[in-house]
């Protein structure tokens, strides 16, 4: 008996076809670049600078979607440049190899200029710009910790520590993500986002020696949405630090240590006015760093820190766990901002939720706050620190700081009443009557 084939094909399989070809009309274009296709060496010596402005021109021109390569195996050595945006679409960065900064602190100088380098992979006004690759971004800055450190045991006067430049630098970008590289020996600064909305910093491994100066892992500058997540920070300085206008942000599965822990500050610097709300830190592992989690804030500026959640962190030989210091000033310049003995930052609505682990000093909790602007709201809720080595008890010292306590913390909590706020500093309660009107419920922050 013969087959019958039909010469129509049934009306599902039509269908069916039909809609893979609406899919792949609509599908992305792309395409792909590499630093190899713009003449760059990759021998780590080369100037293979113009070969990446060269490629990142092209990539920001394409109109469509466009992966820029930076080949496996190879090192790109690149000089200090601004790679501006916008762009006609989103360009992803893959870093497979390695990208390496110029050695010597007076390469970064542009030929013909006196104006301080304050950065080095500058990526500035960018929509939709993702890093990632598995491969190593190195600023290289030994030399700029020796000149530092030489600066800091002369007896002359020298230039500021500050003048180390950044490594990368993300500015009033949004949408941007950098995820599973190593970004290590920067400088200064390894990431750092300024005014930037929509941000993730995933997946990364940080690194710089422990006596490299002020080495910060990750700066967050006035930037809000953002989330630092599944990170190893090992530096000199802050693993992570907070400073300007900032909102939203979310740290969690971070490991941090060695360096100078987590911070929220400097705050009201140069007699500036900041504001930091909705921070949240969960999961995190610091150990032999020189503080855990810090809030700090300068005497003569204004704003405030509220609504910052500490929680599920583990400390292991940490000198300051928990600290909150509003006389954090090294410098007295500017104008003013607010009135005469009511011009501190104002801190509130911190809550610090099981934290345990142990102090590498007998001061364990320190909440050191202002007579112009209390501390208050603060919430202490299974709260374990014992001394590291077993080396006796610990302390809690508390100036001007409120809350309350919700169960037993260790140590023995020194935090005053919170009616008694009204009566220490009549400004403060005026200072926050806006917060007030939208206040959120405690247990949320």
């Amino acid at each position: 008996m013969a087959l019958r084939t039909s010469r129509t094909l049934p009306p599902l399989l039509l269908a069916a076809l039909a809609v893979a070809l609406l899919l792949l009309s609509a599908a992305e274009a792309r395409v792909l670049l590499t630093l190899d296709d713009f003449g760059a060496v990759g021998d780590g010596i080369a100037n293979d600078t113009q070969a990446f402005v060269d490629a990142w021109s092209a990539a920001c021109g394409t109109g469509d979607t466009t992966y820029l390569n930076v080949p496996a195996g190879k090192s790109y050595q690149i000089w200090p440049l601004t790679l501006s945006g916008p762009c006609r679409n989103d360009i992803k960065l893959l870093i497979s190899g390695n990208i390496v900064a110029p050695e010597n602190p007076d390469d970064w100088q542009e030929e013909g200029s006196s104006s301080q380098v304050t950065q080095w992979l500058h990526f500035r006004g960018m929509s939709g710009l993702a890093l990632s690759g598995g491969g190593i971004v190195d600023g290289r800055g030994q030399q700029w910790w020796a000149r530092q450190t030489q600066n800091s045991n002369s007896s002359q006067p020298q230039p500021a520590m500050a003048a180390a430049p950044k490594a990368v630098h993300f500015e009033d970008c949004e949408d941007v993500s950098v995820m599973g590289i190593t970004v290590q020996n920067s400088p200064r600064q390894h990431l750092a986002f300024t005014r930037c909305y929509n941000v993730k910093a995933n997946y990364l491994r940080v690194t710089a020696p422990e006596d490299s100066p002020g080495t910060v892992g990750v700066l967050l500058a006035s930037s809000t949405n953002v989330h630092v997540m599944d990170d190893l920070f090992s530096v000199g300085g802050d693993c992570v630090s907070i400073v300007g206008n900032c909102t939203d942000v979310r740290l969690r599965a971070v490991s941090c240590g060695p360096g100078a822990g987590i911070s929220i500050g400097d705050l009201g610097e140069d007699q500036s006015q900041h504001k930091i709300e909705k921070i949240k830190m969960d999961t995190l592992f610091i150990s032999n760093t020189k503080n855990g989690v810090r809030v700090k804030t300068h005497e003569d500026g204004c704003g405030f820190a509220r609504k910052v959640k500490f929680a599920q962190i583990l400390m292991r030989n940490v000198s300051n766990p928990i600290i909150i210091d509003q006389h954090y000033s090294y410098s007295n310049r500017g104008t003013p901002c607010g009135t005469p003995n009511a011009s501190a930052v104002a801190v509130e609505k911190i809550n610090y939720n099981d934290i345990t682990g142990t102090s590498a000093t007998e001061l364990a909790v320190t909440f050191a706050c202002s007579d112009a602007m209390p501390c208050r709201r603060l919430s202490m809720s299974g709260v374990n620190l014992t001394r590291a080595g077993g080396g006796g008890n610990v302390s809690a010292y508390c100036h001007q700081a409120f809350g309350r306590n919700v169960g037993e913390v260790v140590p023995e909590s020194c935090l005053g009443e919170e009616d008694f706020v009204q009566l220490q500093a009549p400004g403060a309660a005026a200072a926050v009557t806006e917060e007030d009107e939208d206040d959120d419920d405690a247990a949320n922050w």
